[in-house]
């Protein structure tokens, strides 16, 4: 007897961002599964899928919002879910990876929580995991199994496409970004500038701005960084900027996380826009007049069919998502 195999591809989503799940699935062209989430008593979580998905190509969407902590156990318990289901090949979409600050060790007596997160999504059953913009791209490296790096670049590239002009400077806001800030410039045409700063020693969340090495006067700067948390470094870049003779200051990032004191900073600090994906969710309460959300789910869209049909991701980047 001889089978033909039939392919199926099961989208489901955690409750973190199910608006981003749900353009997922538009763009896919294919309905949202029903994980039948829930939580018991004492705040242990449930998941139970609505169908069969016995040699099924599983797609679990979640990104890590806060609280972080709940997000992730999630996404693990219905990677779980999958695999005791008899899910052929089950892939962990993280829009937005948490625990990827702490990707090294920078001082005596501190976890590596990037790699950490990488073997508990593994152990869970994740045969695949996809991702956007993370924090350094040596996190890929954690994995045992395959991990496809997404970029927001085509999104953002397309948008200053439509609103920059030839006077228009990329800028790193640290010396990090400063390979990210570059292809930006590359494929816009712009020039490339740097704030040099550092954090105070025993620190968190404050930014000194020392320098800023490239032409600024009189031009747009564009600061591209790969998330806003608290604000500390754009907010300080700005300052700098317009110290230095910019004249208008826009600030560009994949993950807008936007912890306080965020948006008080941002409303205060001389920019004029700033642009952020969805990779994580913002309610209309958090957001401000000077800022735009662009989706970010074609791009996702485009991976996990790419994923499902064993063609390369890398293509619809045009090599430009390798970190």
């Amino acid at each position: 007897m001889e089978l033909v195999p039939k392919r199926r591809l099961a989208l489901y989503s955690g409750r973190s961002h199910p608006e981003l799940a749900s353009e997922i699935a538009s763009a896919l062209g294919v309905s949202l599964g029903d994980a039948n989430l829930r939580e018991f008593a004492d705040g242990e979580i449930h998941c139970r899928f609505g169908e069969s998905i016995r040699g099924t190509d599983v797609f679990i969407v979640q990104t890590h919002s806060g609280p972080v902590n709940d997000s992730l156990m999630e996404q693990l318990i219905m990677i779980d879910t999958a695999k005791r289901a008899s899910a052929k090949r089950i892939t962990a979409v993280c829009p937005y990876y948490g625990y990827s600050r702490q990707d090294r060790k920078s001082s005596g007596r501190e976890p590596i929580t990037a790699k950490l997160v990488a073997d508990m999504l593994s152990v869970a059953g994740a045969d695949r995991v996809v991702s956007v913009d993370l924090h350094s791209g040596q996190i890929q490296g954690f994995f045992d199994v395959p991990f496809d790096h997404l970029t927001a670049m085509p999104v953002l590239v397309d948008y200053l496409l439509k609103e920059a002009s030839s006077n228009t400077v990329i800028v790193a806001p640290d010396a990090g970004r400063v390979k990210v800030a570059e292809r930006f410039g590359q494929r816009l045409g712009l020039d490339l500038a740097l704030v040099h700063k550092r954090r105070p020693n025993g620190t968190a969340n404050q930014v000194e701005a020392l320098h800023v090495v490239g032409d600024v006067n009189n031009r747009i700067c564009v600061l591209i960084d790969d998330m806003i948390d608290t604000a500390g470094t754009i907010c300080a870049a700005a300052d700098l900027l317009r110290k230095n003779g910019a004249r208008e200051v826009w600030a560009m990032a994949t993950h807008g996380l936007l912890s306080d004191p965020a948006l008080d900073r941002l409303k205060a600090a001389p920019i004029e826009r700033v642009v952020i994906t969805n990779t994580l969710p913002l309610s209309e309460g958090r957001r401000i007049e000077k800022m735009e959300v662009l989706s970010i789910s074609k791009v996702i869209a485009d991976a996990i069919d790419a994923v499902f049909e064993d063609t390369s991701v890398s293509e619809i980047f045009g090599g430009h998502n390798l970190a």
